[in-house]
């Protein structure tokens, strides 16, 4: 696996004081983000002067019950190359449910919520990183990611499900320390045993993050300093191998560069003293480990994708077809009860449920607040609230401009913007995006807006 190094989450917001920082030997932007026959100049100039740039899913949904779109594979694909990168990696999670599978309207959660850590889960999770794999020109990673609920009946720990992942498919694992931490106040879970359970020499690179504390929830923000506890397992991993690469993640409340800086310094230092204690046979930094896997000091990526299955045959060949119906089941009543207000499904803790819905709709406000950024400038301090409350009984059924224009749509049909002057502002807003081209000057076109604005206004 390619030596990575120390690394930062690009983000426009910090792109200028990236590019200024010293010690930056790679970056990791959002794909979602990457248009590939658009670069950022800053992405563009960061290449240029050899700093690695890794394209990062979101909403790839893995972990979900269908198999993976192929539309955004082929997009993945296109920003690895536009990038030059030597993987691309995505998350375990699911983020959307219903559909055929179900035979139920699709929901989208907006978020990344956690897989079962089932059999079926798991069958269906390799099938879909192995059509991944197959349609990626890079080898692919996938990152653990943090929780506030549990599914009932889970047959493995985190650790087992990860071994289990990479021994059957080859994938290599984005390991997410701050994540770690989360699970183990969220859900009790030991970092230091998922560690033990781990195929340390499958890890591609390491996430750092900070986070907050609430009514005894972490809240993984990624707006909040990097706390002692998540610097301790990553103090932990290093000491059991040296990873190929660490990443501090801040998507958010970005702090002054000198502040950023510091805490890549401690990071550094970290790894550093955890990696005189490596065991050297465990080592990353090793050639080769006893399955075959290539070290980071070799350069070579072209492995990771290729392995060839080494988990029970029986299971690789077997269809997944009753797996994803159970699994697409399973995720749509739980999404469903996130985002649509349906009953809690059985063995969940109702009130945790609640605290994921509710964070998912002050999600959801603060995305659409970014890409719309003329709502809440428009409505000012009733944005919020009035959001909040029309996500709790409309859930998402397509992308955050989508959920926009619902939003608006919503507001103007139900009669509940009082103020003439707001009214008028978001029917303009509304009209000029809801069709597919710039509004026309034409006097007839003109005239039917006039028309559209009376009928919302009745």
């Amino acid at each position: 696996m390619k030596h990575l190094g120390t690394g930062i989450g690009w983000r426009p917001e910090i792109a200028a004081a990236v590019e200024g920082m010293p010690g930056i030997d790679w970056v990791e932007a959002v794909a979602e983000n990457v248009c590939p026959g658009h670069l950022p100049e800053s992405l563009v100039r960061l290449r240029e002067r050899g700093v690695t740039v890794v394209p990062h899913g979101v909403s790839l949904g893995l972990g979900g019950a269908d198999r993976p779109d192929e539309g955004k594979l082929a997009d993945l694909a296109a920003a690895a190359g536009a990038l030059g990168s030597p993987l691309v990696t995505e998350h375990i999670a699911f983020v959307r449910a219903g559909g055929a599978l179900t035979a139920s309207p699709r929901l989208e959660a907006g978020h990344l919520l956690p897989v079962p850590r089932t059999r079926d889960a798991l069958d269906v999770l390799c099938e879909n990183i192995r059509i991944a794999q197959d349609a990626l020109p890079v080898p692919l990673a996938v990152e653990n990611i943090a929780a506030l609920i549990s599914w009932p009946g889970e047959e493995m720990t985190e650790g087992q499900f990860l071994y289990d992942l990479a021994d059957r498919t080859g994938v290599r694992l984005l390991i997410d320390v701050a994540n770690l931490h989360t699970n183990h106040v969220n859900r009790g879970e030991d970092p230091a045993k998922a560690l033990d359970e781990l195929p340390v020499e499958a890890i591609a690179y390491v996430h750092v993050a900070g986070g907050f504390e609430r009514d005894g929830v972490w809240h993984d923000s990624h707006a909040h300093a990097v706390p002692p506890a998540v610097l301790a397992i990553l103090a932990d991993l290093s000491s059991r191998v040296r990873p190929p690469g660490v990443l501090l993640e801040r998507d958010e409340n970005f702090p002054a560069p000198a502040e950023l800086e510091r805490e890549l310094t401690a990071i550094r230092e970290t790894v550093e003293k955890g990696a005189l204690s490596v065991v050297p046979q465990v080592s990353a930094d090793a050639s080769s480990d006893a399955s075959g896997t290539t070290g980071p000091d070799s350069g070579d990526t072209s492995d990771a994708g290729d392995r060839p299955d080494s988990g029970d045959a029986r299971k690789a060949s077997r269809s997944t077809d009753p797996s994803r119906q159970r699994l697409a089941l399973a995720q749509a009543a739980l999404l469903s009860a996130l985002v649509a207000g349906t009953p809690v499904p059985e063995g969940f803790d109702g009130t945790r449920l609640s605290v994921q819905a509710r964070a998912l709709a002050g999600k959801r406000a603060d995305v659409v607040a970014k890409v719309a950024p003329e709502l809440p400038e428009i409505l000012a301090g009733a944005y919020r609230k009035a959001f909040v409350a029309y996500a709790h009984g409309h859930p998402m059924t397509g992308g955050y401009r989508r959920d926009a224009l619902d939003f608006a749509e919503h507001l103007l049909l139900g009669g509940r913007l009082d103020d003439p002057d707001v009214r008028r502002r978001v029917s303009d807003w509304w009209l000029e995006r809801s069709g597919p081209a710039p509004l026309s000057q034409h006097p007839a076109a003109r005239l039917a807006r006039a028309t559209r604005r009376v009928l919302l206004r009745r």
